[in-house]
């Protein structure tokens, strides 16, 4: 049995937006569940949250994210990003364009010191992504 490590962001109240844009970078296969539909609020102002979202493509990422009730505290910040890694070149670019999309490049996507093409970019949701195809690297 293997054991998986996934990103899970929170939102407060666009993981539906969010998840939708993500959808349309990496593709795959979008499920969504509202807190009505699991009776999970007694909010009725909150009953088209998302309380859970995940998104599978066909290249074995899965992320994952909900909208946080208003009773729960939500601050936002700089204290996740989500890494994205490979060998695949054409990929991981059309992966960073699709992101960079609405956001702001915060390291250009260029040849990094350690031999790899490295970027970093803050997506229109606020999230930071880090994006690394690798390079051939001295032995």
């Amino acid at each position: 049995m293997t054991t998986n490590l996934n990103p899970y962001i929170s939102f407060r109240d666009n993981a539906k937006e969010a998840m939708a844009f993500y959808q349309s970078v990496f593709g795959g296969e979008l499920t969504q569940s509202t807190f009505a539909e699991f009776h999970a609020s007694e909010d009725p102002a909150e009953s088209d949250k998302i309380m859970h979202s995940a998104l599978k493509t066909d290249k074995g990422l899965l992320l994952m994210a909900a909208d946080t009730p208003n009773s729960m505290d939500y601050s936002p910040g700089n204290n996740i990003s989500v890494s994205l890694s490979g060998d695949d070149e054409a990929e991981l670019r059309g992966y960073w364009d699709g992101l960079v999309d609405g956001g702001t490049v915060t390291v250009p996507m260029e040849k990094a010191p350690w031999g790899d093409i490295f970027g970093m970019l803050t997506d229109k949701f606020g999230i930071a992504w880090l994006v690394n195809v690798s390079g051939e690297h001295p032995q």
